[in-house]
């Protein structure tokens, strides 16, 4: 139970993929400007870092590493998510067009999202600080793909809600409209998640 709360917590909160790592800035400013369009990319970016990781950690663990060419490792991942991402890509045009539009470039770019990629790449590396004592297998590195996931969409929403906030209620000077208040907004969101990284489990 404690692998599970440690893994969670880290997921979403001490070890956010936007907040703390990074990773996936470019659709985390390209997509918050409305709360759906956030939505649906968040979901979209859970549903790849999910699936991307069960079918990468066993390739990596029981192909790759006894074969010996765990060192292509990256090449290998980025077919995998890119094939992922057309499947979805045509499921969301499909059954919901207007996600599809809102979207608009950012869909095929989580062929190239790092968060993605780095959600793969993390689960295969050392995560003696999140697990502690227990040993990664697929159950854990899904499961934290998947609390990635929602820890990714999660700032989404944050960030789009305050971004349609300050839209809507606020006058500011013209220099800092747009962007800039939007990378204002994004520094605040970061600091006030580093009060996450003082949880102890």
């Amino acid at each position: 139970m404690g692998t599970f709360i440690a893994i969670v917590l880290a997921a979403v909160l001490t070890n956010n993929f936007i907040t703390v790592r990074t990773y996936g800035i470019c659709p985390f400013l390209g997509v918050s400007k409305k709360t759906s369009s956030a939505v649906g990319m968040g979901v979209a970016v859970t549903i790849v870092m999910a699936i991307a990781t069960a079918v990468t950690y066993p390739l990596y663990e029981y192909v790759m590493v006894p074969l010996g060419i765990d060192f292509l490792e990256i090449i290998f991942f980025i077919f995998i998510i890119a094939a992922l991402v057309q499947m979805i890509e045509k499921v969301i045009q499909k059954l919901s067009p207007t996600l599809y539009n809102a979207m608009g470039i950012y869909l095929p770019l989580i062929t190239t999202n790092c968060a993605v990629l780095g959600v793969c790449e993390l689960v295969i590396g050392d995560m003696s600080s999140i697990i502690g004592t227990a040993t990664m297998n697929t159950g854990w590195a899904v499961l934290y793909a998947v609390f990635a996931g929602l820890g990714f969409t999660l700032v989404m929403i944050i960030m789009s809600g305050l971004r349609e906030r300050i839209g809507l209620y606020s006058s500011m000077p013209k220099a800092i409209k747009g962007f800039p208040i939007a990378m204002i907004t994004a520094s605040i969101i970061c600091m006030a998640f580093t009060v996450f990284s003082y949880i102890q489990v």
